[in-house]
């Protein structure tokens, strides 16, 4: 089938109830906490046609391995493990072709993780840029900032004023960046999405339709990347 399955039980559930995530790629079977799992394993075998459609709708995963492509800051690179153990930096250079290159070094079998822990890096060194100005655009003060991966939002603002965004932001163009972090910021004074909260993010930056648009029609596809590739079951 290509996916994760997983089972939860849930006690307002009344029925079963059967979804695809499409940021996880996993298949999600939620039960009534009376119900046995040969019934939930016999729902999700009437219903694999219409599991199989949605998961075949999706975008295939990308993952973090040697000469695969990737957006960086909205521009493709292709990853390069180089296996090199003179430098522990990951560094960016132009590539033989269009694209600029991503250069691991290592051991290939730690690569992958190395890759994501310096993209977070770079996500929590953009959004930190781009939240200190806001914040002074708006005349506010966040605790601090995390940066995880994220899959339901690409960014939250706590009671206790702490900013979180996916590090999968940095994938995206940096004026996607910057709109998540002003909106962001602008919810340390207004914690809802109400007129006031708008005109907020406006005054910090004024075009920021552009990028919410681009979120709405292009942001589930930043979460392939690093994902694992499945095979078929």
């Amino acid at each position: 089938m290509g996916a994760h399955v997983e089972v939860r039980r849930h006690p307002g559930a009344r029925r079963l109830t059967l979804r695809v995530s499409r940021t996880r790629r996993a298949v999600i079977v939620t039960l009534p906490l009376q119900c046995d799992l040969d019934e939930a394993g016999s729902f999700l075998s009437r219903h694999m046609d219409w599991v199989r459609e949605r998961l075949d709708s999706l975008p295939a995963p990308v993952p973090f391995a040697h000469g695969m492509a990737m957006p960086l800051r909205g521009e493709p690179h292709d990853i390069v493990f180089t296996g090199a153990t003179r430098t522990r930096l990951v560094s960016v250079y132009p590539g033989r072709n269009e694209r600029k290159e991503i250069r691991i070094p290592g051991a290939l079998q730690a690569a992958p993780a190395r890759l994501r822990n310096w993209l977070v890096d770079e996500a929590k060194r953009d959004l930190d840029g781009r939240v200190t100005y806001h914040a002074q655009r708006l005349s506010v003060q966040p605790k601090r900032i995390a940066v995880r991966d994220q899959a339901s939002r690409w960014g939250s603002c706590s009671t206790t004023r702490v900013l979180s965004f996916s590090w999968r932001l940095l994938l995206a163009p940096p004026a996607i960046l910057d709109y998540v972090a002003a909106h962001e910021v602008a919810h340390l004074a207004e914690m809802n999405h109400g007129p006031r909260f708008w005109a907020l993010v406006r005054k910090t930056l004024p075009d920021y339709e552009g990028a919410k648009r681009w979120l709405q029609v292009y942001g589930l596809d930043l979460h392939r990347y690093g994902a694992p590739a499945f095979e078929e079951a």
